[in-house]
């Protein structure tokens, strides 16, 4: 069985994230080929395209937000993302289990009939678009044994809703309203689809192990599809002797393939795609771009790897390197951060700080 390096690995990541060079794709395109895009913050997908695409402008995005071809809502492990509308019909049912877990965990429905629970939720959004606070008020009011200040969470993971625009839209910090998902897309949900989902899943971001999927998918028990899988797959190994599997035909780069320096925004799912992050971010480097508190820094590579991390006011940009960098690798980080300068803050004069 083939054993992948780490560095092997870094160089086809890189290319499956769209991150080995700049392409000349649409956004539709890119969301699609990463499957969904993290969305925690409205402007991170934004900087997450401009750094893959080499045409990308923010009323791209915005676009097909307002037309329903990307959509954004609770998806992978219970958080905001964006995804193809069309992909949204198979992928919330297939990440329902794990968002109903999350839902049900430490008696967050405070002992209220499940079912009863949905029927109620299902009549009140009928009566048009609210926040999820709103519909959480009106819910206690229903079942005064739950506890308000869950329900804002439950709805999000239990229903099967969406943000419309503005919400996700480039600098938006408002109100944020849900709507039934089918209402929106004015097409029902499909059934879940769990095999779809491990090899759109790999295109993106293999090859990887059982587990890599499970934590970035929040599903759980997924060796046995696996196993069903594997004749259909490749296989390797990492250097620590891991099972990884792999999509047919698709491309494993060469160990010394050269790697741009990138900025990507916080929460990325480059950073977050795997169990094993060490394809990407030294283990060693991991508080750095994750402290706690549920921050995920945004990060720049150098080399393939997470080197520094990035913070951003106005046309200033300061970046905070983990070691110190080569001249050659700072001049290249300073061109990249006055490109993001000039793309968050067109006509502004980039001012870049080392800290």
């Amino acid at each position: 069985m083939t054993v992948l390096s780490t560095r092997v690995l870094n160089r086809t990541y890189l290319r499956r994230q769209l991150l080995a060079e700049r392409v000349p794709r649409s956004a539709e395109e890119i969301v699609g080929q990463l499957v969904a895009v993290q969305g925690q913050e409205s402007d991170s997908p934004y900087v997450g395209l401009w750094a893959r695409s080499s045409g990308f402008a923010i009323g791209e995005l915005t676009g097909l937000l307002h037309d329903r071809t990307v959509v954004r809502s609770a998806l992978l492990r219970g958080t905001q993302h964006l995804c193809a509308g069309a992909d949204y019909a198979w992928l919330r049912p297939t990440l329902q289990p794990a968002l109903e877990r999350m839902a049900g965990r430490a008696g967050r429905l405070g002992g209220c009939d499940p079912e009863a629970f949905d029927t109620a939720g299902r009549e009140i959004m009928a009566e048009g678009p609210m926040t999820r606070p709103e519909l959480a008020r009106r819910l206690a009011a229903r079942f005064p044994e739950a506890d308000l200040g869950e329900l804002a969470l439950v709805v999000h993971l239990r229903f099967a809703l969406l943000h419309p625009p503005p919400a996700g839209t480039w600098g938006h910090r408002g109100r944020i309203a849900c709507v039934p998902a089918e209402d929106w897309l004015r097409r029902p949900l499909a059934g879940p689809n769990a095999e779809t989902l491990v090899l759109r899943y790999l295109a993106a971001f293999g090859p990887a192990s059982v587990k890599d999927v499970q934590v970035w998918s929040g599903l759980t028990r997924m060796a046995e599809l696996f196993r069903t899988l594997r004749p259909r797959l490749r296989v390797f190994r990492d250097e620590n002797g891991i099972e990884l599997y792999d999509v047919p035909h698709a491309p494993i780069e060469d160990a010394g393939a050269p790697a741009p320096v990138v900025l990507l925004p916080e929460f990325d799912n480059a950073v977050l795609g795997h169990a094993d992050r060490s394809r990407i971010l030294h283990p060693g480097d991991r508080p750095l771009v994750m402290p706690g508190w549920s921050i995920v820094r945004p990060t720049v590579l150098v080399d393939g790897f997470v080197a520094a991390t990035w913070s951003r006011t106005g046309p200033e940009v300061e970046i905070a390197p983990f070691r110190p960098l080569a001249a050659a690798d700072r001049s290249a980080v300073e061109a990249e951060a006055e490109r993001l300068v000039g793309f968050v803050a067109p006509g502004e004069r980039a001012r870049i700080r080392w800290a």
